[in-house]
Parts: structure tokens; C-alpha cells; sequence
């Protein structure tokens, strides 16, 4: 399994970025997949997460303001990030859930090596 992030960058606040995971070995159809970020010192966070059916979930900072979302040809796995604002500067990871049949069980199977984001004010 391979899980590939991109679409990191620096950004002013209220700025946007398009972060895409491209995803080997494991599909997204059947698999639920996760987006974290993690800062030095902190825990990781779980920003999204969509089943292998498309459900979605979103933690309460990241409501209305980024969107998970993939496309299952290409098996790429997606994070709009809207008005990001400097508490959003983190490293992201994508993740696959360590279970087949697309329910997310909250376990992480596989994950990337990470997207830097740096949002400045």
C-alpha cells in the first residue's frame, strides 16, 4: 500500500488549498480514508474521514470550512481547505482504515508521509 500526499503549500490566512492523496493498493471504494494533521508537540487530530460509500464526517473546527471528498477511477482521496486560518498549520496525512468493507472503524491501516500546510497571518 502507497498513499501519496500533495497539494501542501504556505498560504495567507483565509487563503484555500486543495489537498490529493493518491492511493495504491488499497481502493477507495471499499476502504474509509481519513485525513489527520499533527503538530510538533500536539496530538493527532482527525480533520475527515469518507467511507468507502462517500458518508462523510468533518471535526467541528473544519466544518464549513474544508470538504472531504475522492474520486474512486482515479483512487484519490481529496481535502478542500477553505478559509484556513493560522491554527490550521499542520503536517496532513492521509490514511487508509486498517478494515475492508468501507465502514470507518476509526483504525489506521496504511498512512502516508504527510503534507506540510503553513497558514501565516
Amino acid at each position: 500500500v502507497q498513499l501519496v500526499e500533495s497539494g501542501g503549500g504556505s498560504v495567507q490566512a483565509g487563503g484555500s488549498l486543495r489537498l490529493s492523496c493518491d492511493a495504491s493498493g488499497v481502493t477507495l471504494g471499499t476502504h474509509c480514508m481519513y485525513w489527520f494533521r499533527q503538530t510538533p508537540g500536539k496530538e493527532r487530530e482527525r480533520v475527515a474521514s469518507i467511507s468507502g460509500l462517500g458518508g462523510t464526517w468533518h471535526t467541528d473546527s473544519a466544518k464549513g470550512r474544508f470538504t472531504i471528498s475522492k474520486d474512486n477511477a482515479r483512487n484519490t482521496l481529496y481535502l478542500q481547505m477553505n478559509s484556513l486560518k493560522p491554527e490550521d498549520t499542520a503536517t496532513y496525512y492521509c490514511a487508509s482504515d486498517r478494515i475492508n468493507g468501507g465502514s470507518c472503524s476509526g483504525e489506521i491501516g496504511y498512512r502516508g508521509r504527510g503534507t506540510q500546510v503553513t497558514v501565516s497571518h
